[in-house]
């Protein structure tokens, strides 16, 4: 008799272990896509807000295809800030022939929940100008960002940005169109 108790105890033991290793493994492998996948969508922010150049602006001077590109990541909220900052790039890029490259090293999540998240990003900017129609390449500006998501029907969405040092080449929370640098300084907003 006592060797079948045990054996039942041993049983629902050995049960209990499988649904927690079952139940956990499923739980680490949706909080791995979720991670991911706010991942790829600063990944995304980053080279959309970080790319632009002369090939991107209409007849007005203006630079839509930027704009919309930048705005498919963003919230609405975000969007408002973002559109008063976008014509500063576009005057840069119109006046200047401004061209910038974002080279994105590295993403990693610091906080995530089921409708907010935190990411780093680190990378650098690359700038070339247009001086006397000759093109002239600026050294790598690096920059490392906190981004703040919101899952938004089901879709992650950039909220938010700021640097996470107070030196270097980085922008400024609520300054969201990146600016090119002082040839003769690496701070400033990118």
């Amino acid at each position: 008799m006592l060797a079948a108790v045990l054996l039942a105890v041993s049983l629902a033991a050995a049960a209990t272990a499988v649904t927690l290793l079952v139940t956990r493994g499923g739980e680490g492998s949706d909080t791995q896509a979720g991670r991911e996948e706010v991942m790829a969508q600063t990944e995304q922010f980053m080279l959309r807000m970080g790319t632009y150049g002369p090939d991107l602006l209409d007849d007005s001077g203006a630079m839509p295809d930027y704009r919309s590109g930048v705005k498919e990541v963003i919230t609405s909220k975000f969007a408002a800030s973002f559109d008063k900052e976008a014509g500063a790039a576009e005057q840069l890029v119109a006046q200047a022939g401004v061209s910038r490259v974002p080279d994105v090293f590295a993403t990693g999540v610091s906080s995530l929940d089921e409708d907010s998240a935190r990411t780093l990003v680190a990378g650098s900017f690359t700038d070339t100008y247009t001086v006397k129609d000759k093109t002239v390449p600026q050294e790598p500006i690096p920059f490392r960002i906190e981004v703040s998501l919101v899952k938004i029907d089901g879709e992650w969405l950039v909220d938010d940005f700021s640097p996470v040092t107070a030196g270097g080449a980085v922008p400024e929370s609520g300054d969201p169109v990146p600016a090119p640098s002082d040839t003769t300084s690496t701070e400033g907003t990118p």
